[in-house]
């Protein structure tokens, strides 16, 4: 997820840093056919999963399938988040800066979910397949900076940005992009908490 909270504070973003990373997410003047999504991690927190299915939104597992329930509850999760939707309040307030997913935006969802599939596992150098976390901000957070360019963009693909905490989740929020084939992160910082 995106940044904010203050260093007293277990979790979460208080008001002021709460609303700078909804702003830094639903940008004034941005066109309206964007949508935002969060990819979350649900085997961080058994409470994520608990708001998701509290948020009446529609979610889907990236896995495929039938799933047994209790992969289910930890898989992770895709979400359209809508302005002003509780949902979101309560994600940036209880999951800020703990690592519970990342957001992205998007001119057209439809093949989305067939696109972050794409890379849940890669092949280390003996050939062996693993699952890759990059819906973890950490992760994506050092693996972004490492891609070629063709490797930048398979994984952006029809995604226009991802957006994760800062690596000290107090001072902002990063976005990633790809301009001119290269990667661009910019950092919105976030105002110092009360």
């Amino acid at each position: 997820m995106c940044a904010g909270g203050s260093r007293g504070r277990d979790h979460g973003v208080s008001s002021e840093p709460h609303q700078q990373i909804v702003q830094a997410l639903w940008p004034q003047g941005s066109a309206s056919t964007r949508s935002v999504w969060a990819v979350l991690d649900c085997a961080r927190d058994p409470a994520i999963y608990r708001l998701l299915l509290e948020s009446r939104l529609e979610f889907l597992s990236l896995y495929s399938g039938r799933l047994p329930r209790e992969l289910e509850m930890v898989s992770p999760h895709m979400v359209e988040l809508l302005p002003g939707h509780r949902f979101v309040d309560q994600l940036l307030d209880q999951g800020w800066g703990r690592a519970w997913g990342i957001f992205l935006t998007i001119g057209d969802p439809s093949n989305l979910r067939h696109h972050l599939r794409k890379f849940l596992k890669v092949q280390d150098e003996t050939g062996q397949r693993l699952l890759f976390r990059y819906y973890d901000p950490r992760v994506l957070r050092a693996y972004l900076p490492t891609c070629t360019p063709d490797e930048l963009r398979f994984v952006f693909g029809p995604v226009d940005s991802y957006c994760v905490e800062a690596a000290d989740p107090d001072a902002g929020i990063v976005s990633y992009r790809l301009h001119r084939g290269a990667l661009q992160a910019t950092t919105s910082a976030l105002a110092a908490s009360a």
